[in-house]
């Protein structure tokens, strides 16, 4: 039975005692100010499992989010939070289940940012919130695990948004709860910190077992991190699967309302729009090679062909997308005599080649054949 039947089978034989364990929204309808912006939102996220909420911007991936963890109300629908309507709980109680961390800043005066993660631990604390000896352990414990004691005594407020960011997530984490709610965790970061906070929240997941559901911005981040992704779109949630049923065809670009070769869903790779002209340069790459050619020749705002590219290679989608014109093969194919020659006939009409392959075996000898033809017409190039 394959992965996709098997989950079939299990919405399908769905019932109550299922909705026992995670996250589970039902009939959820949310907005603002009793007005509808999202209906039926039925979303359902194990433990041990990330989901991943993208969709354009004011899609309303925030408005979901912020109504599952009780910042907005409701207009209809039910919330179970570990196996109980959230309309049942006291907020107490579902601090004790679930932990959040928004977009929004926490504002705090004189607090070190070990003070601040310790709030986390309030829910388990008495009215005067004094921690014991345990609870600082799950603290320390929370902050080592996103790499942050190097300003866990700092001023909160002066530490960057990074720090900030990887403290609030800590503060989650010793709040130790079996879901967690994240809207775009990453904003502020920089490179390594995203990919440090991320991989904290796939380990979180998955050794904890903890119900994740977040929204991502970073669409080739998402289908490295999440188990599901559900696609927010005008007044629904549009489509709901894994990255490798989302991440196809032009499913994407539809959803963003971008060109279809603006993205390439198999790589995340964007590009910007180019508007297509005579070429000037052939570019014979393959493999990746050519990628940086590509890029360098498109900011210069040099019209150029590529080839010859089997329709598989890492860098077609790339050459696709901003080159005039590419010479290329069905996957897996060899490569044809009349390729060769459409590509020499490009090679003719552009002033000259740029040749961004090293080496050549039997699979691009080809490409060899052009390199030849190139220098023997006196256009071969080595760099723009």
């Amino acid at each position: 039975m394959s992965e996709k039947q098997i989950r079939q089978e299990t919405s399908e034989n769905d019932g109550f005692e299922n909705k026992n364990s995670g996250l589970w929204t039902q009939n959820l309808t949310v907005g603002y100010d009793r007005i509808p912006l999202i209906r039926d939102v039925e979303l359902h996220v194990h433990p041990g499992e990330i989901l991943t909420l993208i969709g354009p911007n004011g899609s309303g991936k925030s408005t979901i989010l912020k109504t599952i963890t009780k910042q907005l109300s409701k207009i209809a629908g039910t919330i179970y939070v570990e196996g109980t309507p959230a309309d049942k709980l006291k907020d107490s109680e579902i601090s004790k289940q679930l932990s959040m961390v928004m977009t929004e800043r926490l504002r705090t005066e004189l607090m070190t940012g070990r003070e601040v993660v310790a709030s986390g631990r309030y829910p388990y604390t008495g009215k005067l919130g004094i921690l014991s000896e345990e609870d600082w352990k799950k603290v320390d414990e929370a902050i080592e695990l996103v790499n942050a004691k190097e300003v866990a005594e700092q001023d909160f407020r002066r530490i960057s948004d990074g720090q900030r960011q990887r403290l609030m997530l800590a503060r989650a984490i010793c709040q130790d709860t079996q879901i967690l709610v994240l809207d775009e965790p990453t904003s502020y970061l920089d490179m390594g910190f995203k990919l440090d906070i991320l991989a904290n929240i796939r380990r979180l997941a998955r050794e904890k077992n903890i119900a994740i559901i977040m929204s991502l911005h970073e669409l080739d981040l998402v289908s490295k991190i999440s188990d599901t992704v559900a696609c927010v779109k005008g007044d629904k949630i549009d489509r709901i699967g894994t990255p490798e049923e989302i991440f196809t065809g032009d499913y994407i670009q539809k959803l963003y309302g971008v060109d279809e070769m603006s993205f390439d869903p198999v790589t995340g790779q964007v590009f910007l729009h180019v508007e297509k002209k005579a070429p000037e340069v052939f570019v014979i790459g393959g493999g990746g090679s050519g990628i940086a050619v590509y890029q360098k020749l498109q900011r210069k705002q040099i019209p150029f062909a590529a080839g010859i590219l089997q329709e598989n290679d890492v860098e077609f989608a790339a050459a696709r997308a901003l080159g005039s014109e590419v010479v290329s093969e069905k996957a897996f194919s060899s490569i044809g005599m009349d390729k060769v020659e459409k590509a020499k006939q490009l090679i003719d009409s552009c002033h000259s080649c740029i040749c961004a392959v090293d080496e050549f075996g039997p699979q691009n000898e080809a490409c060899l054949n052009l390199k030849e033809y190139a220098q023997e017409k006196g256009k071969l190039m080595y760099s723009v």
